[in-house]
């Protein structure tokens, strides 16, 4: 049985992600745009920080990586939506490269959820690298404007990191969290490792 002791400081960093996401969406409801955008910020900091502690104090775990990347997953979401509220014409103009990426995304969703009954976790380095870019743009987007060249940089490493995925989840027969790239998981003993 969990408790509040079984979680780690990472755990409740994921969980304040988790729990800011209504909160988010009523300040968007309310039409504020700046504050919507700042606890926006907050929130992709959370994310930077509670995978820096997770690593940082050797606190990495299966159930932490479930949990950071749905906290991920629900601020990308929320993120979309202040997008789209506040940026609908350049969402308009650009849905093409958007509904294409979002696609491809939903694609490597079904495919998990069909082979291990839940959403990957794999936290590649393509991974961390497009979440990067995703948030940079987005909260500039919000905050300023856009950037065309970082918009195209945020969907050539979306369809990248998204390709990638899928094809772990056709290299790795169990779930399995924690995995650099396809470089590493040539090599993984947990994917060369034959069950029984």
């Amino acid at each position: 049985m969990l408790t509040f002791k079984n979680f780690n400081i990472a755990d409740w960093f994921s969980f304040y992600r988790i729990a800011a996401a209504p909160f988010l969406l009523i300040i968007l409801w309310l039409g504020e745009r700046e504050v919507f955008t700042s606890f926006l910020l907050v929130s992709y900091c959370t994310d930077m920080i509670d995978g820096f502690l997770a690593r940082r104090l050797k606190i990495t775990s299966a159930r932490g990586s479930q949990l950071d990347s749905f906290g991920d997953q629900i601020t990308f979401a929320v993120g979309l939506i202040g997008v789209l509220i506040y940026e609908y014409d350049f969402v308009k103009a650009n849905s093409f490269f958007i509904l294409l990426v979002l696609a491809i995304y939903i694609l490597q969703m079904i495919i998990a959820f069909f082979k291990y009954g839940k959403a990957t976790a794999f936290h590649t380095y393509l991974a961390k690298l497009s979440a990067i870019a995703q948030g940079v743009f987005i909260l500039w987007l919000l905050f300023f404007g856009p950037i065309y060249w970082l918009f195209y940089v945020m969907i050539v490493l979306g369809l990248l990191e998204t390709i990638e995925e899928i094809g772990l989840i056709f290299m790795y027969d169990n779930w399995v969290a924690g995995v650099k790239g396809i470089y590493w998981a040539i090599r993984d003993k947990r994917r060369l490792k034959k069950t029984k």
